[in-house]
């Protein structure tokens, strides 16, 4: 298992890779660029705001924050044939998606020393 510590520095490394991959590998712009990344934003707003070590606020649970991350995932795995760019690039999206679903399906359901999330 994945401890949900180890979880949170995944958690903001993608965020962050997938902001700068379509840059870095020169997507050929829309979805390919953009839909990256949004995902990678949107992990870095849900991640400071998980129950877990590396969060912040402590607003998230881990299980919700665990199913945004198999979505999110699967869409990327899916996302080339979806928006219709699999003939200029599909394999980043197929592997970083795999690496977050296989993440989100290995890690702990909740953090050891977070804070209990607020009622």
């Amino acid at each position: 298992m994945i401890s949900t510590k180890t979880h949170g520095i995944i958690d903001y490394l993608m965020g962050v890779l997938l902001i700068l991959l379509p840059f870095i590998l020169d997507f050929p712009g829309g979805a390919a660029t953009w839909l990256p990344i949004v995902l990678g934003a949107g992990t870095i707003v849900y991640s400071l705001i998980t129950d877990y070590e590396l969060g912040v606020a402590h607003i998230l649970s881990m299980k919700i924050h665990l199913g945004i991350d198999l979505v999110a995932g699967i869409l990327l795995i899916a996302a080339p044939w979806l928006f219709g760019f699999d003939g200029e690039v599909f394999w980043p999206f197929v592997i970083l998606g795999a690496f977050e679903v296989v993440a989100s399906l290995m890690t702990e359901k909740r953090a050891h020393t977070a804070e209990p999330a607020p009622r």
